[in-house]
């Protein structure tokens, strides 16, 4: 795998940015691109600001590398839609989430995130009475299934 990573800042990428500056910068990534590199490009804002955004990101553009076994027969459709789902949403889902997103029940999404923390893709957090698991965290394993 032949992959660039940039950040790139507003002011020399963008702001400072004439006509011809702009065609060598599409130049220059597509020359990387005819020569089998994949370049990835980050805002410096995201990456100072936002690190969970780019770090997410990055795991979705490297899960394409990676290598799945004969256990990723086990993951459904619907599984990988709630975990690309937990990725948009970079924060711990909720099965009201996933009720709204894929239009289920409330009690086929419990139990569907529950399946998905049986298969140690996320993990469950309760709530303030530490009886009820109310969010569900996505586990980083589970960004090679997307």
């Amino acid at each position: 795998m032949k992959l660039i990573v940039e950040i790139k800042g507003f002011g020399p990428h963008v702001q400072d940015m004439d006509r011809r500056k702009f065609c060598r910068e599409l130049n220059r990534e597509t020359f990387l691109t005819a020569m089998g590199f994949q370049v990835i490009s980050f805002a410096y804002d995201d990456v100072a600001q936002r690190p969970e955004l780019c770090i997410t990101l990055m795991r979705m553009v490297l899960a394409r590398y990676t290598n799945h076994s004969e256990a990723d027969a086990k993951i459904t459709v619907a599984d990988r839609e709630i975990i690309r789902l937990a990725c948009t949403l970079s924060r711990p889902i909720r099965p009201i989430d996933v009720s709204s997103h894929l239009g289920l029940d409330h009690r086929t999404a419990v139990k569907a995130l529950g399946s998905l923390c049986d298969k140690h893709l996320f993990e469950g957090v309760t709530g303030t009475g530490g009886k009820r698991i109310t969010r569900y965290v996505l586990k980083s394993s589970a960004i090679n299934y997307l």
